[in-house]
């Protein structure tokens, strides 16, 4: 039954602790008008060529770029954390004009044409078909980013897009519909829409395709939605990534890379490092190479400009990396340096920790952290490594660090993950949109071809000799 009207939700300021903005969840019968409006305007869209669309969405690359510092203020109240949120438009950015380039090499490698090779009278060609509605539902973590980029290769796809992102993390919304409302002709096929978990159902009830990330349990309620309606899901769900790092690595080289990997945005990333695997001969070396690196970040307190690691966004996330470290030092992990998060000026912030001495009966090596922490593991052979990697219910990414190339790329393949980073981690974001890959176990499921997960393809089949008649030809094979 519909709620005519939905009580304002409180948004917590993730600096100050206090509540700075509500929202108003929109009602079953609103999302559904919303949804109403933008089928009716998908088919012009989808029906337009392909170059009409690509000059549409660098247009709205132009005013996103106009946008952009009201746009970064917006996600920094949302996150933050100021680093990430300058850095996002111009990652939103990027991924349109990369599309943009690329998106008609893509669909021309899936077209196909020819003749039956058992009816030469017949021939054949590939329509692309746009699912005509795709609902996307965000993640807290990154807001403006992940919520706008799982939008960016459908819209190029021909679909119409409606959005809700995280009532965790809103405030971006408003600066991004004016950047919308500026290219009148996108405007009518995209709609970002405020609301909670109800909202997000009445998406899933209301759409021909769901792109949902966030974690395990949110995912399969999706999925079971979805399933129950007969149409598709693209899921990103939980990660607990982990990071092999042999005796024959450049250990300054790795201790880099996994602290990049595992604390950017306070480790509130899904393929952020979160177990690390060392071989035993350098496991020493490398945790105090890893322990002196990681005592220079800085906290982003009081200047959001300044410093490399910001407060947890939301307040829940950071006592389930607390638990998650209490639970590892009382069965018998060693603090090497960092511990568990605090409060400055209300935000709850951690300093980066590294735990050595840690086992897999311990949460902090199984379940999905989000918080910068580093629990480093010894190894004896690759067997090893490779075995305690796959020990995991989730393969979102992975990463190797050897010697060389070769010898990371080997330990690579046999990884039970739909990305792996060789000789560096965290390189997710370069393959968006132009790489292919699919997520392993529990981490998600649905594939991620970027514009080709929201295209149907249709064989369209013409004889150009005379139909069969049933009197005088019996019913053969085709060989």
């Amino acid at each position: 039954m519909d709620t005519p009207e939905r009580a304002p939700l409180p948004v917590r300021n993730p600096r100050t602790g206090q509540t700075d903005c509500f929202i108003t969840p929109l009602s079953q019968r609103e999302v559904a008008a919303v949804c109403t409006r933008l089928r009716q305007a998908q088919p012009a869209w989808g029906d337009a060529p392909l170059e009409h669309r690509i000059g549409l969405m660098r247009a709205w690359s132009e005013r996103l770029e106009a946008h952009r510092e009201a746009i970064v203020a917006a996600d920094l109240d949302d996150t933050g954390h100021g680093q990430i949120s300058r850095a996002a438009p111009d990652m939103v950015i990027a991924a349109i004009r990369r599309l943009a380039q690329h998106a008609p090499q893509i669909l021309a490698q899936v077209r196909r044409a020819g003749r039956s090779p058992g009816m030469p009278q017949v021939s054949f060609h590939t329509n692309l078909k746009p699912y005509p509605l795709l609902g996307v539902i965000g993640p807290w973590n990154a807001p403006f980013m992940l919520s706008t980029l799982h939008a960016i290769p459908a819209l190029f796809a021909g679909c119409a897009v409606i959005v809700k992102p995280s009532e965790v993390a809103p405030r971006f919304v408003e600066p991004l519909m004016r950047t919308i409302a500026e290219v009148p002709e996108l405007a009518r096929v995209l709609a970002f829409v405020q609301g909670d978990a109800a909202t997000g159902q009445a998406i899933v009830d209301q759409v021909d395709i769901v792109n949902f990330t966030g974690s395990v349990a949110n995912g399969r309620k999706v999925a079971e939605a979805c399933a129950r309606r007969f149409i598709p899901a693209v899921l990103e769900l939980g990660g607990k990534d982990p990071v092999i790092i042999t005796r024959t690595a450049d250990l300054h080289r790795a201790a880099t890379a996994v602290l990049r990997g595992a604390v950017t945005s306070t480790g509130q990333v899904c393929f952020s490092i979160e177990r690390v695997y060392v071989e035993q001969d350098v496991h020493d070396r490398f945790v105090e190479l890893l322990r002196a690196k990681a005592e220079r970040v800085e906290l982003n307190y009081p200047d959001p400009a300044r410093g490399q690691i910001g407060p947890f966004i939301f307040e829940r996330q950071a006592q389930i990396v607390d638990g998650h470290i209490e639970d590892a030092l009382a069965q018998g992990a060693r603090l090497v340096t960092g511990g568990k998060s605090f409060s400055l000026g209300g935000g709850l912030y951690m300093r980066p920790t590294i735990l050595t001495d840690v086992s897999h009966e311990m949460a902090i090596m199984r379940d999905e952290t989000f918080g910068p922490v580093m629990p480093v593991m010894r190894f004896r052979t690759a067997e090893e490594a490779v075995r305690l990697a796959n020990d995991s219910c989730y393969g979102l990414s992975a990463a190797v660090l050897a010697g060389s190339e070769a010898e990371a790329s080997a330990i690579a393949r046999r990884i039970d993950a739909g990305v792996v980073s060789v000789q560096d981690t965290f390189l997710t974001f370069a393959g968006f949109g132009v790489a292919e890959w699919e997520s392993f176990k529990f981490s998600g499921m649905g594939g991620r071809s970027g514009m080709l997960s929201y295209l149907r393809k249709q064989a369209v089949l013409v004889n150009t000799g005379e139909p069969a008649c049933l009197l005088e030809q019996p019913l053969a094979a085709v060989t």
